[in-house]
């Protein structure tokens, strides 16, 4: 496998993790921020595709790097991945900052169909046609490879926000069809944090000095703005407690709903023996109005496919649906399935009548440790992490 190469298994995934190893203590945090290029990912786990899905698991992850780092080594690595669990929890207890993004990203879509030079302009900046060498690249890579370094999507959401001044909902959506580990939550909220909606006023500005520095000197045209474009925001988005669901007590009478959003089921490992039915949702056509790019697509796919194969033997013959219209009418006292979370597979569950059947998401001991503490910023959660690194055994 190249370094470079990201292969939809579990094992590609456990193989990057034990190659990136050695790396993830002192020479991550001085490297981490420098992108060499497309193929030249030398300074990342690029271990994100596979996270996202959990194909591999962030518990997995960590324990891995504290047996090879002690936690102050590793201490931008370890936070890093604590990053992506924050941004989880943050936007679970404040579903109506994802409702917003859902409403607003619908219109803009619409007016792209209606307003010929708005959407030349989106149009050249997802094909990387705006004239800025570095912007123009990246989105290229992004398209043809479904990465991009995190820097560089840091410079990138910057440019199109305070330079191109176009919709950030827009950026987030190009993002979001294109990243193999493009997640609802992580995404959403690091482009509001670049425009000043996240940390309200503050937002982050991309300078022609910063990307020739950690780019080494790479790019010559970067003519960009310096006056900042702040994006509208809710100042103090409702906060609602997170409810996790729990099993019940010698339940009867239930089937099993897998879906790739989270590829680890041993949270319904116990429960798999006594299902009626094991149900797998995969859907075939988009979630309207988010259509994944091809690469997206097939890469969750054959990572689903790898997941199921490795649990072939416990989960004996498995039904696919296109739609929860193929299951919620049956006569289930409970579904279990993996804790959902806000997204557009999330959207799928919102508001749709079951009747007499119980939906149970369960949530991992990891999401049920760590959530509760992503009530407000980032650094009141880092104070959390040394308790939550003790939780993991």
């Amino acid at each position: 496998m190249s370094n470079f190469e990201l292969l939809p298994s579990r094992e590609a995934g456990l193989e990057r993790l034990k190659r990136f190893l050695p790396s993830a203590g002192k020479k991550y945090s001085e490297l981490r921020n420098y992108d060499l290029g497309q193929n030249n990912h030398i300074h990342v786990s690029m271990l994100s595709p596979y996270i996202r899905h959990r194909a591999i698991t962030e518990t997995e992850v960590l324990k891995s790097v504290l047996g090879s780092h002690s936690p102050k080594s590793a201490e931008k690595f370890i936070q890093e991945i604590f990053w992506r669990t924050y941004w989880k929890g943050w936007l679970e207890m404040r579903p109506s900052v994802w409702a917003d993004y859902c409403s607003t990203l619908n219109r803009l879509l619409d007016q792209l169909q209606t307003q010929p030079d708005f959407r030349r302009s989106w149009e050249d900046a997802c094909q990387g046609n705006t004239g800025i060498d570095c912007f123009d690249v990246w989105a290229k890579e992004l398209f043809d490879t479904g990465y991009l370094h995190n820097h560089s999507r840091m410079w990138f959401a910057s440019i199109w926000i305070h330079t191109l001044k176009l919709p950030w909902e827009l950026g987030a959506d190009f993002f979001l069809r294109n990243l193999l580990d493009g997640d609802p939550a992580s995404n959403t909220l690091s482009w509001r944090w670049v425009g000043g909606a996240q940390t309200v006023g503050k937002t982050y500005m991309a300078s022609a000095q910063n990307i020739k520095k950690f780019t080494k000197d790479r790019f010559s045209k970067i003519n960009l703005s310096s006056t900042p474009q702040i994006i509208p925001g809710s100042k103090n988005p409702e906060r609602l407690p997170v409810l996790f669901d729990e099993i019940p007590y010698k339940p009867k009478k239930y089937a099993i709903l897998l879906q790739s959003e989270d590829m680890d089921w041993s949270v319904l490992k116990k429960l798999i023996p006594k299902a009626e039915k094991i149900f797998c949702l995969h859907p075939q056509g988009d979630l309207k109005p988010f259509i994944q790019s091809k690469l997206q697509y097939n890469f969750k796919t054959k990572l689903l496919e790898d997941a199921l194969s490795r649990w072939q033997d416990k989960l004996g013959p498995v039904n696919f649906i296109e739609s929860l219209d193929e299951v919620k009418n049956q006569d289930y006292d409970f579904i279990f399935t993996n804790y959902v979370t806000i997204g557009y597979t999330g959207n799928l569950f919102k508001g749709l009548n079951w009747g007499n059947t119980k939906v149970i998401k369960i949530a991992s001991n990891y999401d049920r440790t760590a959530w509760p503490y992503a009530t407000h910023g980032f650094f009141r959660f880092k104070d959390q992490i040394g308790n939550l690194l003790t939780h993991l055994n």
